[in-house]
């Protein structure tokens, strides 16, 4: 008698999932009983309007904000019972405007990002200098690495920040609003960064932007938020629809594609 034996393949969990996770701020709810899965080595961007949940949800990933009910789970782990050190291994998170202290080089402040390497029996050593250095170097920043942070232009403090969550050496990467306050050419440069250290690490990258069409040539999936709840979510092409831009935005918009990319870009229609 031949034994068949059958075998069932067991599919890695998500980066980062959030089941049921209801936000808030002092009474009032801003994410309403969400479920959201990020799949390994992809790029998600959740856009939506002003007050819809985007920086909201992203702090709940990252553990910076609590849920009052649901929960996160970080590669099938419910992150609240990770310790801050392990988390901070595994997944980095760059707020909004961060803000660095004064007087500190850029080489330096990109050295805190091997905090979460450190423990009573491991200080600072040649291999946390190495990675430093190739996260510099991958952000171009080299160059500058002896200036004081505050003496750089707009665009390249956003890239010290960004260096600094590639020495953190985390598999996943939540980016709030990365291209804030800067010009087109830099906030290209900076979405250009971010697809080449996806590409290079496989990371996991979640970010929210608001240029719609820059969201759509640098996203693998976007997630549109309306009123603390998705109401699309799937490849550019496919959610950024006149249809869902009315609805998400109130915006009435051409959807072209893009001469270079041919991925969606948004056009308003005139008053």
């Amino acid at each position: 008698m031949t034994t068949i034996e059958h075998t069932t393949a067991v599919r890695a969990a998500p980066a980062l999932e959030a089941r049921g996770v209801t936000l808030g701020y002092d009474g009032r709810v801003v994410i309403d009983s969400l479920d959201l899965s990020i799949e390994t080595g992809t790029i998600t961007t959740l856009v939506g309007a002003n007050g819809c949940g985007k920086s909201t949800l992203l702090k709940s990933l990252g553990r910076i904000l609590k849920p009052t009910s649901g929960s996160i789970h970080l590669e099938g782990v419910p992150i609240a019972s990770l310790s801050t050190k392990k988390v901070a291994r595994q997944l980095a998170m760059l707020p909004q405007s961060p803000s660095a202290p004064p007087g500190i080089s850029v080489r330096d402040l990109v050295l805190r990002g091997r905090n979460p390497h450190q423990t009573w029996a491991r200080s600072w050593s040649p291999e946390d200098a190495a990675v430093v250095d190739a996260a510099l170097e991958a952000t171009g920043l080299m160059d500058v690495a002896d200036r004081d942070v505050a003496s750089l232009s707009g665009g390249q403090r956003q890239r010290v920040w960004i260096a600094l969550v590639v020495a953190q050496q985390a598999g996943i990467l939540l980016l709030d609003e990365p291209t804030t306050f800067l010009d087109l050419s830099h906030q290209l440069d900076v979405l250009r960064l971010v697809r080449q250290i996806k590409r290079d690490t496989n990371a996991t990258v979640v970010m929210v932007l608001h240029d719609l069409s820059l969201a759509a040539r640098y996203s693998d999936r976007i997630v549109v938020l309306h009123e603390g709840s998705i109401v699309a979510d799937g490849a550019p092409a496919e959610v950024l629809t006149p249809e869902i831009l009315h609805r998400a935005f109130s915006l009435r918009a051409r959807v072209i594609p893009d001469p270079i990319t041919g991925t969606p870009l948004i056009v308003p229609e005139a008053d």
